[in-house]
């Protein structure tokens, strides 16, 4: 699957496109056709233009899928120690590394990011698959003192089949947040990419099974989200959903799953609030801002898009951000820009309607609100990176998730109406603040409603660290040790001796 990385840009720039990209649903341990010929259209958001076409399966080729996943349970990965299940996904993450300049390669064309932000996402997925590795055989039960006459102790058991909803935002390292913890767990996977950005996701179960991952554990049907992920969420015989994606489709999830009693963990939308403080070390929190809202376009559910200043402050950080705004560049995600487009056409479009509304609506627009057609990228997807003053707190612009480049600005006297600003939303997903006074930050770490707080430095961490909303923003942990028991089920047991 490897090549060399300047060979593989060399032929996307001269064809528009790569060789050899997966086509067909992996089911089985193999690639396998659709049972109609409906296919659908994977488009390069750098240029607008389509790439490649992959299979647009439904109802049935989830069944297929789900069987399957539930056949190897029966068989070779049900009966794995979870020491073997760590070897397994050791050596998972070691075909990643092998692969990995195609693979981030591969991500960039089909999601539009920046090509260095995904060859770190494909950084990530080897993270991850190796620290699940070394959990495998680390998920331990608990005994109960109940007296000299009883045994009492709980076991962690595998849920069963575990679907996967990957967003288009971060196909592959999401696919791994998910995957990776299930498979240690001893569970088999099904897996729906968004239909925008199917790709990764199935390279990445042809190089699981590649690593020796038992025909069947790991299974990708691709479609859209009415016919596959559909019957994926409401299949009877899936025992856990993981759902990445909005709020509104988050809900109709739950609904299905109700219906078999289905376990799901949400992971939905943010407006997550980053504070600065006037102590602030000012271009420490400009680097924070910058980065909290600009990575990946600002498409990113976790991103810092409300930027929360204390009034004394804001003149200057305002003036100076807008510098660093007014030098950015945009283009093609394989070029390395600043910034890279937008993941599709309509989402252009839905964000340019959530700012020209804000526009509309007396709010002051201090950079961007524009569509852009950058030099060296034209028919692509890109929106100018932009600074909202917000007029109030009940602004649609605060209040809405716009999954987009789009900062929205909100001042504040003191560190309790910066509380209760970051508070001020349905969401609360992640919150962040910057502030040398130590106090003040676990004020905030303990007062904000928030999955997560970063203090003194947004998207801190790694995969270590659980992740995961409340109200809005869903509820269920992924990532560190809370992330493999997502996809367990507790026993208790008790004897008398």
């Amino acid at each position: 699957m490897n090549s060399n990385l300047s060979t593989l840009l060399d032929e996307v720039r001269e064809t528009g496109t790569l060789s050899g990209l997966p086509r067909d649903h992996f089911i089985d341990g193999a690639f396998q056709p659709n049972s109609t010929d409906d296919t659908l259209e994977s488009f390069d958001p750098g240029t607008g233009k389509v790439f490649t076409r992959f299979a647009a399966g439904g109802a049935r080729e989830i069944d297929e899928a789900v069987s399957a996943a539930n056949r190897s349970l029966r068989g070779e990965w049900g009966e794995a120690t979870p020491a073997q299940r760590g070897q397994v996904l050791a050596a998972i993450a070691q075909q990643v590394r092998q692969n990995a300049d195609r693979l981030a390669l591969v991500e960039s064309l089909d999601s539009g990011k920046r090509l260095v932000e995904a060859q770190g996402d494909v950084r990530g997925v080897i993270r991850t698959f190796e620290y699940y590795a070394g959990a495998a055989d680390k998920l331990q039960g608990d005994s109960f003192p109940l007296g000299a006459a009883y045994v009492g102790f709980t076991v962690e058991e595998p849920v069963g089949v575990a679907a996967q909803i990957i967003p288009w935002n971060y196909p592959v390292s999401t696919a791994a947040r998910g995957i990776a913890p299930a498979l240690a767990a001893g569970c088999a996977v099904v897996a729906k990419p968004a239909e925008q950005t199917p790709l990764s996701a199935l390279m990445l179960a042809e190089l699981a099974r590649k690593a020796g991952l038992p025909d069947g554990v790991l299974n990708v049907v691709t479609g859209t989200g009415a016919s596959a992920g559909s019957a994926l969420v409401a299949h009877p015989d899936i025992h856990h959903i993981t759902f990445t994606g909005s709020v509104v489709t988050g809900q109709r999830v739950m609904r299905s799953a109700a219906d078999n009693v289905t376990r799901v963990l949400l992971e939905l939308g943010g407006k997550s609030p980053l504070v600065v403080l006037a102590d602030c070390d000012i271009e420490q929190a400009l680097d924070g801002v910058m980065g909290a809202i600009y990575e990946n376009a600002g498409q990113i559910c976790s991103a810092g898009s409300r930027l929360i200043i204390e009034r004394g402050l804001h003149q200057t950080f305002i003036e100076r951000l807008l510098q660093r705004i007014d030098r950015l560049t945009l283009g093609r995600g394989l070029d390395n820009p600043d910034i890279g487009p937008v993941n599709s056409l309509a989402h252009l479009h839905r964000i340019h309607q959530h700012v020209a509304s804000a526009a509309a609506r007396g709010n002051t627009i201090h950079a961007g609100g524009e569509i852009a057609e950058p030099m060296g990228a034209p028919g692509g997807w890109f929106y100018r990176p932009t600074v909202i003053e917000a007029r109030s707190l009940n602004e649609p612009i605060v209040q809405d998730e716009v999954f987009g480049p789009v900062l929205v600005v909100q001042q504040a006297d003191d560190l309790d109406e910066a509380i209760a600003l970051a508070n001020g939303t349905d969401y609360a997903l992640v919150a962040g603040i910057y502030t040398k006074d130590i106090t003040k930050a676990y004020r905030f770490a303990r007062q904000v409603d928030a999955g997560q707080v970063y203090i003194n430095e947004y998207f801190a961490g790694g995969i270590e660290v659980p992740f995961g909303g409340n109200r809005k923003s869903g509820f269920g942990r992924e990532k560190g040790m809370e992330g493999i028991r997502s996809y367990c089920k507790l026993k208790s047991i008790v004897a008398r001796v």
